[in-house]
């Protein structure tokens, strides 16, 4: 997979020996000499990837990732600091200005690159649902870049899996002060529980007795539940090997023995910080879709969700020569309720009668609010005579009692009128919503408060 790579060194040696390295695994590179023009090429959305030096005049590298990291335009770009300082101290302030990792001089070029790759997979994800998220901002919503940006990495749910007492007891010794921390011995449990749970992190052991940990490292990659889920790999100074495979794997990170307990605090933080930021984006591109199919008053689905599901449903039966029914039912004299007593006890009743007609259907039947106060049902599966016994339950439910408006100040007697149609073999589910409002029309005709199926 290739990215743009944007080096940033101070010496233009540096600079030369990264740029050789990486245009020869087929990466796009990108150069700045100083942190200001660092900035500003990925504001300008110019990298995927950041390569850093740490020691530059005026604005070191730990700096420069600060303002990256703090910027929500810019905090998604994976930032590699690459230095000659070597000690754990140096790391854990670079994790902790956020870089995503830390390098040494002189680089060992197939980690280097290793590292550059994974980071460039992540990074298409990460750009896939800014992508989507993007629109719900232009809908007006919160800016979702914002909120995921100032997701800290603290409180995290961790998954230990070490079969050596000594080593997950350090791990836990070091972690649970900031996160909650489950030890499991046993890879296959461990497997079931990250599938049962939304743990933020996973940490596996490459030491392992009598287990691939690397296997089970692709089985967290290959289940819908763990995809999303971090993975960072304790190894050996000797596991260089199996450590470079896990990166190709997916794994996101790892940590070398012996384990710097400062470090490991500050990477844990870096990957749950990640994975939130990832959720949070997720989860405002599932609000948009839901507030485009949802109707924000009632709860139900709307118009738009109606007329895109209703031909996929009616296609189902007629595939399967199965029924299908639709109810059309609308609230009789609605007007008067508004002309009486607001609009605003109106909006209490359509709530509250949309709630008890739920109550009254199956979890399985689409129930939609077309717009004001009309009202239609979906029954897959159902026939004609079916659906007549369920619209019977649902008007009673209505008529029953009468719905509290204004704080229980009023009450108001509701009845409702329905019309039912049900799937004929040579129609259309146009003809189906048709033929069930004709009905409905003879419901409110004859006297309303009633049910009337469609002709045959």
């Amino acid at each position: 997979m290739t990215a743009r790579v944007l080096v940033v060194d101070d010496l233009l040696p540096n600079i030369k020996l990264l740029e050789a390295r990486l245009i020869v695994e087929y990466f796009d590179v990108l150069t700045a000499t100083n942190g200001p023009d660092a900035i500003e090429a990925c504001r300008a959305g110019l990298a995927d990837i950041v390569l850093l030096d740490v020691m530059m005049p005026g604005m070191d590298g730990f700096e420069v990732c600060r303002t990256l990291k703090s910027d929500p335009a810019t905090a998604h770009i994976p930032v590699v600091m690459v230095t000659a300082l070597d000690q754990a101290s140096d790391r854990v302030k670079g994790l902790d200005a956020g870089a995503d990792d830390f390098l040494t001089k002189p680089v060992d070029e197939i980690a280097l690159i290793a590292r550059v790759r994974s980071l460039a997979r992540l990074k298409v994800a990460i750009d896939e649902l800014r992508g989507r998220a993007q629109s719900s901002a232009r809908l007006g919503r919160n800016d979702p870049f914002v909120v995921a940006t100032a997701a800290d990495g603290l409180n995290g749910d961790v998954l230990v899996v070490d079969d050596r007492a000594s080593s997950s007891d350090r791990i836990q010794s070091a972690l649970r002060k900031q996160h909650t921390v489950c030890i499991e011995t046993n890879p296959q449990e461990a497997l079931f529980r990250a599938a049962e749970r939304k743990f933020d992190l996973v940490i596996v052991s490459l030491a392992l007795a009598n287990y691939d940990a690397l296997r089970l490292a692709s089985q967290l990659r290959s289940l819908e539940s763990t995809r999303a889920t971090p993975i960072l790999l304790i190894a050996d100074l000797d596991d260089r090997t199996k450590v470079l495979r896990g990166l190709d794997l997916g794994v996101n990170d790892y940590l070398m023995r012996p384990i710097d307990q400062n470090e490991l605090i500050a990477r844990v933080r870096t990957q749950i910080r990640r994975r939130r930021y990832a959720d949070h984006l997720r989860d405002d591109v599932e609000q948009a879709i839901e507030a485009a199919v949802i109707d924000p008053l009632t709860g139900l689905y709307n118009r738009r969700y109606f007329d895109s599901c209703l031909p996929a449903l009616f296609s189902q039966a007629s595939q399967g020569v199965k029924p299908l029914s639709l109810l059309a039912f609308d609230i009789d004299f609605f007007k008067r309720v508004n002309d009486t007593h607001g609009h605003d006890a109106g909006d209490e009743v359509l709530r509250a009668l949309s709630a008890r007609v739920r109550r009254a259907v199956r979890n399985i039947d689409l129930v939609c609010r077309l717009g004001g106060e009309e009202f239609v049902i979906v029954m897959p599966d159902t026939p004609i005579d079916v659906a007549a016994r369920v619209a019977e339950r649902v008007r009673r439910s209505v008529e029953a009692e009468p719905f509290g408006v204004q704080s229980g100040a009023a009450l108001v007697p509701v009845t409702i009128s329905i019309g039912i149609a049900e799937r004929q073999r040579t129609g259309s589910p146009d003809a189906l919503y048709k033929s069930a409002d004709k009905a409905l029309y003879e419901s409110k005709t004859h006297g309303r408060n009633r049910v009337t199926l469609a002709a045959a």
